[in-house]
């Protein structure tokens, strides 16, 4: 799983702390001293990230700001709030993530569209996200490696087996037989 990221504004305690006990927590610290700092970075747009700033400074953001109220707290406090923050970001950025015409559901495994649900396996809702992703083709070996994690030398049908059903099941439900294509250079989705 990919580390969540958390932006420390004008808090240098704080992300001197955190940065000494770094190996021990499940998110990346990255440090800005100002907010233009942080507002002029490439960070400032990313989705489903969380701000701590300084308690005595009035950012101006508003999304995803953290800020320590009533302190002191201990450090363990301190990183179960930033955890629970994080665990309520990631299910708010996972409930509803859209594709073309389609919108999943990471939560629930829910795949939708006009109204209309279907059920489907974590597998099957990796393979859709990332081929996504990227928006380029994939070969059989790129998702073995990617989706199963085998390396080439696995001699399997896997990938075709798991996406010739997931194709089936999309156009039972959807009437939809274009949402995964393929050709020579691999699996895509247009």
């Amino acid at each position: 799983m990919i580390k969540q990221i958390i932006f420390i504004i004008n808090y240098p305690s704080l992300y001197e702390i955190l940065k000494e006990i770094k190996e021990n927590l499940s998110f990346e610290i990255i440090n800005y001293e100002h907010v233009d700092d942080f507002i002029k970075s490439s960070h400032f747009n990313l989705k489903n990230l969380l701000i701590i700033g300084n308690p005595d400074e009035d950012l101006q953001l508003k999304k995803n700001l953290l800020k320590f109220n009533g302190l002191p707290l201990s450090i363990k406090k301190i990183v179960e709030l930033i955890n629970i923050e994080l665990i309520k970001l990631r299910f708010n950025h996972q409930s509803k993530i859209n594709i073309n015409q389609y919108e999943i559901n990471f939560n629930s495994k829910f795949f939708s569209r006009n109204g209309l649900s279907l059920k489907l396996t974590e597998k099957e809702i990796e393979i859709i996200l990332y081929l996504n992703e990227t928006k380029t083709k994939h070969s059989i070996l790129d998702l073995q490696k990617n989706i199963w994690g085998y390396s080439s030398e696995v001699e399997t049908h896997t990938v075709e087996t798991h996406i010739y059903r997931l194709r089936k099941k999309i156009n039972d439900k959807f009437k939809d037989e274009k949402l995964i294509l393929s050709d020579k250079e691999g699996y895509f989705i247009c």
